[in-house]
């Protein structure tokens, strides 16, 4: 495995957890009001793209980071399905 490959999977599942801290935000302030739901739709569409793309690939660097970014993600459109919709 290439120095190219271990950075990327290393920072992959890096920017993968990016989303961990605004669904942290969601769940301690109990509101979800200023979330774009489609924007987070239209993520999760590409990572689970991606994760399939990979998973045909047969490459961990492509799976792996995007089952992070789906975890995350996913832990953002559940918050908003739980508390974005109370403050309309």
């Amino acid at each position: 495995m290439s120095l190219l490959e271990i950075l990327a999977g290393i920072f992959g599942v890096i920017g993968g957890c990016a989303n961990f801290p605004q669904a942290y935000k969601i769940f301690k302030r109990k509101s979800a009001g200023d979330i774009s739901i489609v924007t987070y739709l239209i993520i999760f569409i590409s990572i689970i793209l991606w994760t399939l793309y990979g998973i045909e690939l047969r490459n961990p660097i492509i799976v792996i980071p995007n089952i992070f970014a789906f975890i995350s993600v996913d832990a953002v459109i559940i918050g908003w399905f739980r508390f974005g919709r109370n403050n309309k």
